[in-house]
C-alpha cells in the first residue's frame, strides 16, 4: 500500500465529446449523453448528480470502460480508452480502478477476506492475503474475515466492498451510489471511511449520487441533465 500519491496537477481521467446514442423502435436514436467533456485531477472528489434516467450511470460506465461510446474519448492516466480491445481495457481497468457499486457486488461463495484478496490475485500481486487482511482491519472487520457475505450485514458488505476496492491502491476509484442500500446511519459511517480513505491514499473519486448533501463534499460537482453536463464548483 505504497503507491506515490500523484500530485494535483495530473490529470488522471480526460472525457471530450463523450456520446451515446442506442436505437429504439422506429429506427430513431435515443440520446443518453450529448458531447460530454471534463477532466478530473488527482486526488480530486467529483460528485456525478441527476434525477434518474438524467446519464449519470451510463457516464461512470463509459469511464470505466465497461461499455464503448458512440462518440468521442476517454483517457485514464493517459491511455485512451478505446483505443485498446475489451482485455486491455480490462487490463487497464483492474490496475488503475477500484469500484464501490450500491449493491455491494461480493461473489456470495467467498468468505470476506476472499473476496478482498481477489482483485489482488486476478493482478498476481506478492503478499494478497496479508494486504487483505490489513484492509478489512482497515475498516473495521479484522474479525470477521471468515464470514460469508450472507451472514454480514450490509453496512458490513459494504466495508469488505471498501476493503476490495481500495486493496489494489487504485488510482481512482468510482463509487455508483454507494449508500443506496444502506440506512441512514450506517450509510453515512460509510461515506465518512471512502472520504477519509481517499484523503489518507490520494486516490482520486468520482462519486454518483442523488444526495446534494453528500455531492457538497466532493470539490467539484457534475450535475446530468438530459444527457448534458453542467458543471458547478462548490464552495472552497
Amino acid at each position: 500500500m505504497d503507491r506515490a500519491i500523484l500530485p494535483h496537477s495530473e490529470t488522471v481521467i480526460e472525457v471530450a465529446g463523450l456520446c451515446q446514442s442506442v436505437a429504439v423502435q422506429g429506427g430513431d436514436a435515443l440520446h443518453i449523453l450529448k458531447d460530454i467533456c471534463f477532466a478530473v485531477q488527482a486526488g480530486e472528489s467529483v460528485a456525478i448528480v441527476g434525477a434518474s434516467g438524467s446519464g449519470k450511470s451510463t457516464l461512470l460506465g463509459l469511464i470505466a470502460g465497461l461499455d464503448v461510446p458512440s462518440a468521442g474519448s476517454v483517457q485514464l492516466c493517459g491511455q485512451a480508452l478505446f483505443d485498446l480491445d475489451e482485455d486491455a481495457r480490462a487490463q487497464l481497468r483492474g490496475a488503475k480502478m477500484g469500484f464501490v457499486f450500491q449493491s455491494f457486488q461480493l461473489l456470495p461463495a467467498l468468505t470476506a477476506l476472499d473476496n478482498v484478496m481477489l482483485p489482488l490475485e486476478l493482478a498476481g500481486t506478492p503478499g494478497a492475503e496479508a494486504t487483505a487482511r490489513a484492509w478489512l482491519g482497515r475498516v473495521g472487520l479484522a474479525a470477521r474475515e471468515r464470514h460469508y457475505p450472507k451472514h454480514l450485514s450490509g453496512g458490513e458488505q459494504q466495508r469488505v466492498a471498501l476493503a476490495r476496492a481500495f486493496a489494489p491502491d487504485p488510482a481512482v476509484l468510482l463509487a455508483d451510489e454507494p449508500t443506496g442500500n444502506l440506512d441512514a446511519e450506517t450509510g453515512a459511517a460509510i461515506i465518512e471511511l471512502i472520504f477519509e480513505l481517499n484523503r489518507e491514499r490520494g486516490t482520486t473519486l468520482i462519486l454518483v449520487t442523488h444526495d446534494d448533501a453528500l455531492a457538497a463534499r466532493c470539490d467539484r460537482v457534475l450535475h446530468m441533465q438530459g444527457g448534458v453536463l453542467r458543471e458547478a464548483r462548490t464552495a472552497p
